[in-house]
């Protein structure tokens, strides 16, 4: 992996005066797919807002490529820093192809319209995320999965070298959850773009990603290769549910969930 592109240094952060994160350390290196993991209500999401800028810091810093985020004028984070974050219906009604387009407004100057380079860039996102045929639709009127994909493709379009994710395979069917997964795959394996990825699917984040952290209590609980973090023990303690874990394709761990009915036997 390369340098560093994206760390937190004892970070702290939370909402009118709860701490829900305490110390944090991550890094994020140029060129990898690192996934975060944990149960709900551990910090995942505010942890992800933070690293994005959204959120300030109590105390601690966020770096980005290696420059304090907080002292970085907004557009530059934007033209380095894509998010695709974790929502469940559209708030306007727009159509798909103008939000899309909004992925452009970082490299666009106040009242500049599209050139060539920017049309690109949308069409490639709409194509990669296979939502052409929705370029006139209203977003309003898509089911959750095609929402899902269109602020993917809105992502892309922004063409930034580093991207969080939070959750972007939600409201998708299996076939659809495999193919945003390669999709993302692609991106950091073809243009080394670095993925941070929030995903409650232990099984797609041990097959994707480079290295997973699990967090825990707003804390780092374990940090490492897939088979480092997945272990039994830990994944029972991290979301109190009896698991077994074998081997999968390439050597990852396959995660399954064990129902106390019959030894782990639900039928």
């Amino acid at each position: 992996m390369g340098e560093v592109v994206l760390e937190t240094r004892d970070l702290h952060c939370g909402y009118e005066g709860r701490e829900v994160l305490s110390g944090v350390d991550i890094v994020l290196r140029r060129g990898e797919f690192l996934g975060m993991i944990g149960p709900n209500g551990s910090g995942k999401t505010t942890l992800l807002r933070a690293l994005a800028g959204r959120l300030p810091p109590t105390a601690g810093e966020v770096l980005l490529d290696g420059a304090p985020m907080r002292s970085t004028p907004r557009r530059e984070v934007a033209r380095m820093l894509a998010v695709v974050p974790q929502i469940t219906s559209p708030p306007f009604e727009f159509t798909v192809g103008e939000v899309v387009a909004m992925g452009r407004t970082p490299h666009l100057g106040r009242l500049q319209s599209e050139g060539p380079e920017d049309r690109a860039a949308i069409e490639r996102a709409l194509a990669l995320t296979h939502t052409q045929r929705l370029r006139d639709r209203p977003v309003t009127e898509l089911s959750g999965g095609e929402f899902q994909r269109v602020v993917i493709a809105r992502a892309l379009a922004q063409e930034s070298p580093v991207m969080l994710l939070d959750e972007p395979a939600a409201h998708l069917d299996i076939g659809h959850q495999v193919e945003i997964f390669d999709l993302l795959l692609r991106l950091n394996r073809d243009e080394e773009r670095s993925l941070l990825c929030v995903s409650h699917d232990l099984n797609l984040a041990a097959r994707y990603c480079d290295r997973l952290i699990a967090i825990a209590g707003g804390k780092v609980a374990a940090e490492g290769a897939p088979a480092e973090v997945l272990t039994e023990e830990r994944v029972s303690d991290l979301y109190r549910c009896s698991v077994r874990i074998d081997t999968g394709p390439g050597g990852r761990p396959l995660i399954m969930p064990l129902s106390g009915l019959r030894g782990g036997d639900a039928s």
